[in-house]
């Protein structure tokens, strides 16, 4: 029985991401393992005093239905490689996401891109692989597309 049977890949749908999940489909043929796909959004509560917009409901809604298409989209390149697929979408900050996705799905490893933020970009807004290694209680890979 091999290690890997379960992968989770969250895609921002960067090139980051793609280089994950060249990676993680790389793995999945290897241990014979299903891929799962998981695109998280994060959408500010709305709260609006009268001077302020407030974003209508139908630009959230066109938001999920873009991210799903374009889930589906990487679900295709998935299954033409022949390695088996699901997908995931949540409304959650993506690190939260990403853990609450692999303890629900019983992941085996965690395969993300990295954008690398260096400096006081990364002192002020962190890492969200650096977040999911923390949280999650299986292995993470982070690939780096290091043609930006």
């Amino acid at each position: 029985m091999s290690r890997f049977q379960t992968i989770l890949v969250p895609v921002d749908f960067s090139t980051h991401s793609d280089k994950a999940l060249d990676c993680a489909l790389m793995l999945a043929k290897t241990f014979g393992a299903r891929v799962h796909l998981l695109h998280a959004y994060h959408l500010p509560i709305q709260v609006a005093t009268p001077d302020q917009v407030i974003i209508p409901r139908d630009f959230w809604t066109a938001v999920r239905d873009s991210a799903a298409r374009k889930l589906e989209k990487a679900l295709q390149k998935v299954t033409s490689t022949g390695v088996k697929g699901e997908t995931h979408l949540a409304e959650l900050p993506p690190a939260q996401a990403i853990t609450q996705t692999a303890e629900k799905i019983g992941a085996d490893l965690v395969v993300m891109g990295t954008r690398g933020l260096t400096g006081l970009k990364h002192v002020l807004l962190g890492s969200v692989a650096e977040r999911t290694i923390r949280s999650v209680s299986c292995p993470v890979m982070t690939v780096k597309d290091d043609s930006d």
